[in-house]
């Protein structure tokens, strides 16, 4: 019990003094995290767009392996991005391991599986008659997709989000594209796995609560939506 309450006074302390190595690990953590989540997003919706809406030989198969990649252990997705970035691998020559777009790259295989599964569940559960009802009123084709989109807004506001979560909590594949570098690559995550390896409990219970902190502030902001979305409709 002490631990803990050393880790939340620990916490506390600091964000509350403005401790410049916390804020630049939080920072960086966002950064890469959010930049990760917005290229899953960019993918994401394009692709779940089309398993949701196409009628093609192979949907079915790709919905699964889009559904499987959900449940991809991250030190799997670590294992293959460094394979590929390593000096003697097939894009050793950009030099990217051990710097945060390889943890970008790393984050973003994690998430867009996670955008693309709920994107097309999402779009799957609108009124099938909706893009014919868009067609009939004189819409163009991307005007109607346009505003299909529109209509399940919040599903996919909401996959994005989980994209978010599954990847700023993550740190198999950010320790092993990233290294851990103090001042360069440590996150959250793998700042708490340090401190816990070296016996700093109170300082790695004070990282997992900033975690929290983030977390809650975006289910927070998901459900601040939502009500809003109902309130109007």
């Amino acid at each position: 019990m002490d631990v803990l309450g050393d880790g939340l006074l620990e916490a506390l302390r600091l964000l509350l003094t403005g401790d410049e190595d916390t804020w630049a690990i939080t920072g960086l953590t966002l950064r890469v995290s959010l930049g990760a989540t917005l290229v899953a997003f960019l993918l994401g919706v394009p692709v779940g767009t089309v398993l949701a809406l196409g009628r093609f030989r192979g949907r079915r198969v790709l919905l699964a392996v889009a559904n499987t990649g959900m449940g991809l252990p991250p030190v799997v997705v670590g294992l293959f991005v460094t394979v590929l970035l390593w000096r003697a691998g097939p894009f050793g020559a950009l030099d990217l391991l051990y710097t945060p777009t390889a943890m970008v790259v790393a984050q973003a295989a994690i998430a867009t599986p996670i955008v693309i599964a709920l994107t097309a569940t999402a779009l799957q559960q609108v009124d099938p008659d909706f893009l014919l009802q868009m067609r009939a009123l004189g819409a163009t084709r991307s005007r109607a997709l346009g505003a299909l989109l529109v209509e399940a807004k919040l599903p996919l506001l909401a996959a994005g989000m989980a994209g978010f979560g599954a990847v700023v909590s993550e740190v198999g594949a950010a320790q092993m594209v990233g290294g851990n570098l103090a001042g360069e690559t440590r996150v959250l995550t793998t700042a708490a796995v340090l401190a816990t390896s070296r016996g700093q409990f109170a300082l790695a219970i004070a990282f997992g609560l900033v975690l929290l902190v983030i977390a809650f502030a975006v289910n927070l902001a998901i459900t601040i939506a939502q009500h809003r979305q109902t309130v109007a409709t």
